[in-house]
Order: structure tokens, then C-alpha cells, then sequence
């Protein structure tokens, strides 16, 4: 009944006008259910990560890691505190969820979203109470909880090539050094003056002062750390090129990208914290009318420039998908305050947008 309704028309998908169109007189039931009653929701998400890696899944395929704000008015539900909100575009009272979206030619098919408990929330043991945020759930940065759900989806057997990205997450060393760690290629947002080298730099512990000093500790790189915006700034405006990542429906989507292989900035720290050479990458820029974005990914040196910009474009379908939870399938609608009713809501949510997908992917399929 309750997936009925999150599907049926409708402008608001909060239980009472949910039950009042597919169960009149259920309210109560539909509530417990929701908000009250302990589901094994292990077992669901087994079954439509399988479900969605049979209709997007494989060797073309990518995850993407994101979040998405739902506004809140009061300060009582689970989570919401006053942060940087997307649907608003500015700070506000909100709740924000990580999110796990598997993709394939721009078909997003979402498979997790976790609340991020912000710190005040995870040390008031009153609200926590209140709220029934289980005495496992600690405060974790959002890298944190998305990282865990990668290697969940990992184990679970779901197929993709590359994990995706912006910049919240993309800018953290130990986020993407893990993902190198378990085998995954990646490609992820970074800002302007993230640190990067030379590819070629070398680095050596220095020789002894001749003084007679204490010897040195820390390794010297050959070649300075500049800025991501410096690095793209050397290549002279000719690096730019012209690509196309993809057909809209008013034509091809091209933009203009520079890249060059660099190393990041995360080997370490040198002295005067100075920052020390890490893995090798390709750093990419992004040249629009008035602004530049930046990424970084770990393709092979010999990747061409239009693979790797297809891959970083990809990630537009998570946001898609985002607003297509909310719009059509309530995602933000839901008033109950606690921990378990907002995630069983939530998983609701990503069932019928499974159901919606399985159904748009089969009326699409070509005829034999």
C-alpha cells in the first residue's frame, strides 16, 4: 500500500494524504508501519542492488557518490541542523543524506541514502533518544559513511568500472587513496588550489649540512607543489580542446578540457608542512563561460581525453535522480522524526524508483 501510494498522483506523499488516497481509514497502520515496526532491511537492499545490477550493472557501468539535502522547518527530526542545503543553495535547516547511485549510459538507478548525523546530533544523548538513532551510529564524516557503503555494494556483488564523485568527497586524500586500496579506478572533483606536481618529480632525503647538524628527516621533492589552476595555467590556452561526452535532446553536449598527468599532493608531509608527491593521475579542467572546474582521476596514463571526460560527466545522473525521488516519489515529504522511519522511508522511496526504472528500461528495449 505504501509503495501504491509513493507511486499513485499526488502532490504530497507524507502518510496521512498517502493513506487517505490508497488505504482510507489505515493511517495508523500505515504510520507503524513506516516509523515504527523493525524491518530487515539488510534483506530488501540485497534484493534491489541485485535488481538494479541485472538493469544497469557491468562493465560500463559507474557508482556515484553524492548527497542531497531535504528541508526542514522544525529542529526535532532526526539530523537536521543548519547546513549548506543544495535545493536551497545556501545554508539552512536541513537534513543530508549520503547517496549511492548505479549508473549506465546516464540511467541512475539509486541504491543507498544514509543520513549524515552531524556532530551536535551524535554527542546530545537526549535527542539521540528521542530520536532512535541506534548506539552504534557515531559521528562520521560524509566520506566516511559513503566509503562503507561502496564496500557493502562491493560485496554484495554489484558491477561497475569507475566511482564518481564532486568535490566534497574528491578533495580527501584517505577517501581516495581507499578506493585505490580495494582496486577501484575513480575519477572525482577537486578545487582550484588543490596541490599537485609534476609527474616527473623525484623526491630525496637532503644531504647532511655541512655545519654538522642534526640530520634531516624529511624527504625533499626535486620540483615545487602549485596550485590545480597553476598546473592547467602552464599547458598555454591551446591545451583546451573541444569534446563530446554525450547527445542531449537538443544535440551533443561538448565542452572545452585540458589535462596533464601530475601527482597529487598526498605523500605525506614534508617539513614547514610542506605537502610531499603521492600517486600519479590526471589532473583535468573543465573551461566554461564563467567559471573552471577541476578533477582528478585515476585512468591509466594511455586513457584518451574523451573517455575520461565521458566518465567524469556521468556523474549529472545522480542529480536526476535526486530531484525524480523528490518530485515524483516524495522522498522529502516525510514528517515522522526518527532515525528509523526516515531510512525505512527512504529505502520505500528507492524500491519504487527501481519499479519506475525496470518499467522505463522495458519499454525502451528494442523489439526483436
Amino acid at each position: 500500500m505504501y509503495l501504491r501510494g509513493l507511486l499513485a498522483p499526488g502532490e504530497r506523499k507524507s502518510i496521512e494524504p498517502l493513506a487517505e488516497r490508497v488505504a482510507p481509514g489505515q493511517r495508523q497502520q500505515l504510520h507503524h508501519f513506516v516509523c515504527k515496526a523493525e524491518w530487515e532491511t539488510e534483506q530488501l537492499e540485497a534484493v534491489l542492488w541485485k535488481k538494479a545490477d541485472q538493469l544497469v550493472g557491468g562493465e560500463h557501468s559507474v557508482l556515484i557518490i553524492d548527497d542531497t539535502a531535504l528541508p526542514k522547518k522544525g529542529e526535532h527530526s532526526v539530523g537536521v541542523a543548519r547546513q549548506y542545503c543544495g535545493a536551497l543553495g545556501k545554508k539552512a535547516n536541513c537534513q543530508s543524506l549520503v547517496t549511492v547511485t548505479l549508473a549506465k549510459k546516464d540511467i541512475p538507478l539509486p541504491l543507498v541514502l544514509r543520513l549524515y548525523l552531524p556532530g551536535d546530533w551524535a554527542s546530545d544523548s537526549e535527542r539521540r533518544e528521542q530520536a532512535g538513532v541506534p548506539d552504534q551510529v557515531v559521528f562520521r564524516p560524509k566520506w566516511r559513511i559513503a566509503l562503507e557503503q561502496v564496500r557493502r555494494v562491493m560485496a554484495a556483488g554489484v558491477r561497475f568500472d569507475t566511482v564518481l564523485a564532486d568535490a566534497g568527497y574528491g578533495v580527501c586524500a584517505e577517501f581516495r587513496k581507499a578506493l585505490t586500496a580495494v582496486g577501484l579506478r575513480w575519477a572525482v572533483g577537486i578545487l582550484c588550489d588543490h596541490r599537485v606536481f609534476p609527474a616527473d618529480v623525484t623526491v630525496r632525503m637532503p644531504r647532511p649540512s655541512r655545519s654538522g647538524g642534526a640530520p634531516r628527516k624529511h624527504p625533499v621533492p626535486n620540483k615545487a607543489a602549485r596550485s590545480a589552476a597553476d598546473a592547467i595555467d602552464e599547458l598555454g590556452p591551446k591545451a583546451f580542446q573541444t569534446i563530446s561526452w554525450r547527445r542531449g535532446t537538443k544535440g551533443a553536449l561538448r565542452g572545452c578540457f585540458a589535462a596533464r598527468r601530475v601527482r597529487l599532493g598526498d605523500g605525506g608531509k614534508a617539513s614547514a608542512g610542506q605537502v610531499l608527491p603521492g600517486h600519479e593521475a590526471w589532473l583535468v579542467c573543465e573551461r566554461r563561460s564563467n567559471e573552471r572546474k577541476y578533477y582528478v582521476t585515476s585512468h591509466s596514463a594511455s586513457t584518451p581525453l574523451t573517455a575520461i571526460v565521458r566518465a567524469i560527466k556521468a556523474r549529472w545522473s545522480c542529480e536526476q535522480a535526486h530531484q525524480q525521488l523528490k518530485e515524483e516519489l516524495g522522498l522529502d515529504h516525510f514528517e515522522g522524526r526518527s532515525w528509523r522511519g526516515l531510512h525505512q522511508h527512504a529505502l520505500l522511496t528507492l524500491i519504487a524508483f527501481a519499479f519506475l526504472q525496470q518499467e522505463r528500461l522495458r519499454e525502451n528495449k528494442p523489439q526483436a
